[in-house]
């Protein structure tokens, strides 16, 4: 029997791929949000799923840890990674990569200071800008970045901009639109195909409905 191992984006993410996997018939046999487990068996026989952060499920994938991973389309963009396949949009969890800067901020001139967890996706967004900036990684409470003078501007996922007005900023350029991908490890498309294009056609069905 082929074993399959799909791994999920905990958080937002999760809440909205759950329904979807329901409908193309894919069920954990038991309540993730009541257990502390990663791994959980499904209602398919040989299907499993891992619960893991957003950042760690491309590297599963593209190692062949997981068969199959559900994702942000944010981080994809900053993994870069070639080790799998990007089949799917499951357009769920949409919201949009942007910069933001303290409202009614001119562009500022000269070598920009930039905070934001995406250093990849900010470093060729600026470098297609030809503009020179300094990048600055953080991992949360970006807006506090250009409230403090640490940096001029910031670069992070928007969905209701309310987080952004609450802290006195406004978005500018935008980067990306984003939503939840379904990605296949290469190699594991090619030894287990007839299981993972099931898969695949299913939630591809779940999606149009």
């Amino acid at each position: 029997m082929t074993q399959i191992t799909l791994a999920l984006t905990k958080g937002r993410i999760l809440k909205e791929t759950l329904p979807l996997l329901k409908k193309a018939g894919i069920e954990p046999v038991e309540d993730i949000f009541a257990s502390r487990k990663l791994v959980f068996p499904t209602t398919i026989k040989g299907t499993r799923l891992l619960i893991l952060r957003g950042s760690d499920v491309p590297t599963y994938v593209q190692f062949g840890a997981a068969d199959i991973g559900i994702a942000g389309k944010d981080v994809l963009l900053e993994d870069q990674g070639d080790g799998y396949y990007e089949p799917l949009d499951l357009g769920i969890a949409r919201c949009q990569l942007m910069t933001a800067v303290p409202k009614g901020v001119s562009s500022h001139n000269g070598r920009l200071r930039v905070a934001t967890k995406y250093i990849n996706v900010a470093r060729r967004f600026y470098a297609e800008q030809g503009r020179q900036a300094d990048l600055i990684k953080l991992y949360g409470a970006m807006e506090l970045a250009p409230i403090l003078d640490l940096a001029h501007e910031i670069v992070d996922i928007v969905d209701t901009g309310n987080t952004l007005k609450a802290n006195g900023l406004e978005t500018r350029d935008h980067i990306a639109d984003i939503s939840a991908r379904l990605i296949v490890n290469k190699a594991a498309f090619k030894t287990k195909f007839n299981a993972i294009q099931s898969i695949v056609n299913s939630l591809s069905k779940s999606v149009s409905i």
